[in-house]
């Protein structure tokens, strides 16, 4: 995924200042905090698989840094970062421990820029892969399963499900805004003329600020939700056709 250069205090603040703020909201509001207990999964699911897949792509390009460091796994506690996962639950964009990798480690078929790049694409397609594969799950349930209604633990069930493949597609969806330090910022590059990627390099720090503008002041939640509506729906479309439903 990313990771930030920034002050951790600031960013500690401000997340303590957005889950306050979050809580306080829902006082009195039990369906936004079962929303919230049911994200909760999917939170963890997609953070991962997706840093696992990072981890995955290096290691199969050469580089065995994330395998000595124990990220070749799908056990969350190797890849969830406290902070990144407050903030996927309470900002709706997170981040996990950041798969260290040394591209001079890449196998030279391609170069060290494709390799990054991708390094980079692996984490957005793994969990748009798993959104379509928690999609099939969640049309076999109510094809094989039609009392699920009058089931309190299937509707529990399948609200998780819902809610991870929402997540997952926005994980996704997010991480695609060619902006630093999110991974779509990397899987551009190389298609980019020379003299803009050291034009980019040389004011990154710049793109940084306007992440965090768009990010603070709901820019981007406003960018991406319409697409993540479109693909949430068009894999339902795929999942229903699928099971006749």
């Amino acid at each position: 995924m990313f990771n930030f250069s920034f002050d951790k205090k600031a960013i500690y603040i401000l997340i303590g200042i957005m889950v306050i703020w979050t809580l306080a909201s829902y006082i009195g509001n039990t369906g936004a905090l079962l929303g919230l207990l049911f994200t909760i999964p999917g939170v963890l699911i997609a953070i991962t698989f997706h840093e696992f897949a990072h981890a995955y792509a290096a290691d199969k390009l050469g580089d065995d840094t994330p395998r000595m460091q124990g990220r070749l796994s799908l056990n969350p506690k190797d890849h969830i970062d406290p902070l990144g996962f407050a903030m996927l639950l309470f900002a709706n964009i997170g981040w996990g421990k950041p798969v260290e990798i040394n591209s001079r480690n890449f196998n030279r078929d391609i170069s060290m820029e494709k390799a990054e790049a991708i390094v980079s694409v692996a984490g957005p397609l793994m969990n748009f892969f798993v959104a379509l594969i928690l999609t099939i799950i969640y049309c076999a349930i109510y094809k094989f399963a039609p009392q699920i209604n009058i089931n309190n633990v299937a509707i529990i069930i399948i609200n998780m499900i819902y809610y991870a493949i929402i997540v997952n597609i926005g994980l996704g969806v997010f991480n695609l805004i060619p902006l630093p330090p999110l991974d779509g910022s990397k899987i551009f590059m190389p298609f980019m003329p020379t003299n803009v990627k050291i034009w980019l390099q040389n004011n990154e720090r710049i793109f940084y600020m306007i992440f965090l503008f768009i990010w603070i002041f709901g820019i981007a939640g406003t960018i991406i939700s319409p697409i993540i509506r479109i693909i949430a729906t068009a894999f339902l479309k795929f999942g229903f056709v699928i099971f006749g439903l």
